[in-house]
């Protein structure tokens, strides 16, 4: 197993993308997606950028992706928010998201971020346990809410 976790370059657009559609698939919300390729590239790497990430790469094959923007908590000050994880269903089990969350670790400390936050489906007990094995406090009162504009 010969992966390497390097940071996200704009060529990695269009595998990237597919994963995202696969995470949909699998979060049974394929019908979500509604950005384009072409605008996932310009909000990662256009004039000001909202997006950064991270890719694991196997054989020149991108296999897993973390993505994150920067959010800002009045009580916390600047907090990393996780939007995407995924490493693909045939490379699970090889420790490859351990690696990529690490890394998103490291960064978090290189940018003097407070924290990392994200979301988890109640359903997704893998990924739960998971994130359990670095402690994460997973909350159950904050509820989601959003409008479509």
């Amino acid at each position: 197993m010969n992966i390497t976790i390097r940071r996200a370059e704009r060529k990695d657009c269009a595998s990237m993308f597919e994963l995202i559609h696969e995470l949909a698939e699998f979060e049974r919300a394929p019908h979500e997606v509604t950005a384009t390729l072409e605008h996932f590239e310009e909000s990662g790497f256009g004039k000001n950028p909202v997006w950064w990430g991270f890719v694991a790469e196997e054989n020149n094959l991108i296999i897993g992706f973390v993505l994150y923007y920067i959010r800002y908590s009045t009580w916390k000050g600047q907090r990393m928010y996780l939007e995407d994880f995924l490493v693909t269903e045939k490379a699970r089990g090889k420790g490859v998201g351990k690696m990529l969350f690490d890394r998103l670790i490291e960064e978090a400390r290189e940018k003097k971020f407070n924290g990392i936050v994200w979301q988890v489906l109640d359903w997704n007990e893998p990924a739960i346990q998971f994130y359990k094995k670095y402690n994460a406090k997973i909350e159950n009162e904050w509820l989601n809410c959003s409008i479509e504009i």
